[in-house]
């Protein structure tokens, strides 16, 4: 099932140098392969959706790129260099962060305080710099979110996007220029959804780039430029968006299909 075409450069990326390139990862848990063999790529300013069914292998596939669960074999590249990612820490001094589903803030202080969380800045007498976080915390959400105003508002009181805004902010400004976001929009409303739609947006300006895991193919179709799709620990492939329909992702995600394998009576079947 794996394609090892997947990492195709799209369309008007010929001759760039991918921000993040994983190659060949293996990784099992006992005799069970989680992760076979799989290849993706990732360029600056790009958003490239991981999708697939529970047990499909895409959030094991990124935990090797976090550090969470370093892979068993295969190379992770950046910026066109072999790196080593052992833990977390690793991950973040080659400048990938996770923006996770719960967001991992602490809910009782404010937006200063999450950006800078165990980062503290001191004056020279070694009392925390107030000023100085909150004056950098708002200059990172001005770029990032200019509506926001609630800097003194404990986190646990901000809606889901302002939340993800923090959340954001304190991995953009310690020099992220690799997300993983997973599901960033669950459980969020219309309103809230379309606050993280434009911080997307906001990022991809920037040149950051975000591997987007999701479950959902209508936040996959509108945020990103690519989309793999992952079944039982193989890449089924890697498309363009702009060049397929969401039942052809559907047929990979179901059928395990590649758009040029799918026939009518596939699709038929899927949506009847």
């Amino acid at each position: 099932m794996t394609d090892t075409t997947d990492a195709t450069v799209p369309a008007g990326r010929a001759g760039d140098q991918p921000l993040c390139e994983l190659r060949n990862i293996r990784i099992s848990f006992g005799g069970l392969h989680a992760v076979d063999d799989v290849s993706v790529n990732l360029y600056p300013g790009e958003v490239v959706a991981l999708v697939g069914g529970n047990g499909a292998g895409k959030s094991t596939l990124m935990h090797a790129l976090a550090g969470a669960h370093p892979a068993d074999s295969g190379e992770i590249w950046i910026n066109g260099q072999p790196v080593t990612i052992h833990n977390p820490r690793d991950a973040r001094t080659h400048g990938v962060e996770v923006i996770y589903q719960k967001l991992a803030l602490a809910d009782n202080i404010d937006a200063a305080g999450n950006v800078f969380l165990g980062r503290e800045l001191r004056t020279k007498t070694g009392s925390l710099d107030d000023e100085a976080m909150a004056s950098a915390t708002q200059k990172v959400l001005a770029r990032l979110n200019p509506r926001f105003k609630n800097l003194k508002t404990a986190v646990k009181s901000l809606s889901g996007g302002q939340r993800q805004s923090v959340a954001i902010a304190r991995a953009v400004h310690f020099n992220a220029r690799i997300l993983i976001m997973d599901e960033p929009t669950a459980a969020l409303g219309p309103a809230e959804t379309a606050q993280v739609r434009e911080l997307i947006t906001q990022l991809k300006a920037e040149g950051i780039g975000i591997f987007l895991i999701s479950h959902d193919i209508h936040d996959v179709f509108d945020l990103a430029d690519r989309i793999s799709v992952m079944a039982q620990g193989q890449l089924v492939g890697t498309v363009d968006k702009n060049a397929v329909t969401k039942d052809e992702v559907l047929a990979m995600i179901i059928l395990g299909k590649r758009p040029e394998e799918t026939t009518p009576d596939d699709i038929a079947e899927l949506t009847s």
